[in-house]
């Protein structure tokens, strides 16, 4: 009897000793996490996603089955944050975290899903009812093989950014789109009222979204005035003078901003300033 309890509290021990050993193993997961947070514009893109690799593995039609939502990843779905309403394939969508699926195609778009249910593990759980949007999404076929699951922010701009998705020989791509102007707009025009004036960087702002070019001119001059051996100053008020047609005064301030930058051994400027005086003659 005695003999048994030993060899009894010794097979616990070692089954203790064994879950101890795994509880302080560190091993690496096979798909590891990622996180991206994209600035677009005044805001944020956040992006937290499970990255898979092919491992010599048919993935699309083979892995991954055509026609079937799929979690577009390993593990959990990705999440998705937006900071503001955006728009996707003409749709509004709020403030908010979003899942994403997706269902792949052999040839054509994809299907992309966001879905109002974030907490999900692998698509098995999948309601269509908790959608938020689907909409399609252009794939294209690479030469070269992507080994571990990307996903990416591409053509970032003030206005927007793509979405990538690409593995394998596969990479799926759809718009974001966001509107700031107004808000940024009159932040500007509040700015103004202020005693320090944010002149160059306004009349950056209207020269680069196309809008009132004669203010983006009276702005810049009045940054040139506020710093007259700024090389970068000067090269961006010929560049907004080339803009509002003023070629003559183009040429005088790039020509001021060339002479300023060599002076100051700054080739940067001396090249981009050189760069507008040839435009403009």
């Amino acid at each position: 009897m005695k003999k048994a309890f030993l060899s009894l509290f010794a097979a616990g021990a070692i089954f203790l000793s064994l879950q101890e050993a795994q509880a302080q193993a560190k091993l690496p997961p096979a798909s590891s996490t990622t996180k991206i947070e994209q600035g677009v514009g005044i805001r944020n893109i956040s992006l937290v996603y499970q990255r898979p690799n092919a491992n010599n593995r048919v993935v699309f039609g083979g892995l991954v089955p055509y026609n079937e939502v799929w979690r577009t990843g390993a593990n959990n779905i990705p999440a998705i944050t937006f900071e503001e309403e955006v728009t996707i394939a003409g749709n509004k969508v709020p403030a908010g975290t979003y899942g994403i699926f997706s269902i792949p195609t052999q040839n054509g778009d994809w299907t992309i899903i966001l879905s109002k249910n974030v907490q999900q593990w692998g698509a098995y759980q999948y309601k269509q009812e908790e959608d938020f949007l689907r909409f399609s999404a252009k794939q294209q076929k690479l030469n070269d093989k992507v080994e571990t699951f990307t996903m990416a922010f591409e053509n970032v701009n003030p206005k927007g950014a793509d979405l990538t998705l690409t593995w394998e020989n596969t990479k799926v791509s759809f718009p974001i789109a966001v509107d700031q102007s107004k808000e940024i707009i009159a932040s500007i025009e509040e700015a103004m009222k202020g005693e320090k004036k944010p002149y160059f960087q306004a009349a950056q702002y209207y020269f680069n979204n196309d809008l009132d070019i004669n203010k983006a001119v009276e702005w810049a001059n009045e940054a040139d005035k506020g710093n007259t051996q700024a090389p970068h100053i000067k090269y961006w008020r010929a560049r907004i003078q080339l803009k509002a047609g003023d070629k003559a005064g183009a040429i005088k301030t790039a020509t001021e901003g060339v002479a300023i930058a060599k002076a100051a051994n700054n080739d940067e400027y001396v090249k981009l300033n050189t760069q507008v005086l040839n435009e403009s003659k």
